[in-house]
């Protein structure tokens, strides 16, 4: 199953995360980000399973280049807020997203039951999200 998805990644040794962020969105789609405002916290985890991710979301209103294809992020493309593909995203996007385009902060907590696989998409078991004056 093919999703639409954000731009990220691991940060690398010596790296700050809105550095790890920069990086990752110009490896990915070709942008140069100039500034970025960090909006919210997410942690990700799967049953049965003790590790968690911690997912930094950033918003950027000021970024150089074209969109460009790579191997990690075929075919990139901008979408108008009324045509955000929600049935062909994470399942959590639409729980955390709205607060995003709204320009509002936020810090989440998402357990799915598994991983996704081209035959199978995650289901969320329990959730939290919550609107937060500063991160």
């Amino acid at each position: 199953m093919e999703r639409w998805n954000g731009f990220g990644g691991k940060v690398e040794k010596g790296e700050s995360i809105e550095e790890a962020a920069k990086r990752e969105v110009e490896e990915e789609i070709g942008i140069k980000i100039d500034d970025l405002d960090k909006v919210g916290i997410i942690e990700f985890e799967f049953e049965n399973n003790s590790e968690t991710l911690e997912v930094h979301i950033f918003r950027s209103e000021s970024f150089k280049g074209e969109l460009t294809e790579s191997e990690e992020m075929n075919k990139p493309q901008w979408f108008h807020i009324d045509e955000i593909p929600f049935d062909k995203m994470w399942p959590d996007d639409l729980h955390w997203m709205p607060l995003f385009l709204k320009g509002k902060k936020f810090r989440g907590k998402f357990l799915f039951d598994k991983p996704s696989t081209s035959e199978y998409a995650s289901a969320i078991i329990d959730s939290e999200i919550m609107e937060v004056e500063k991160i």
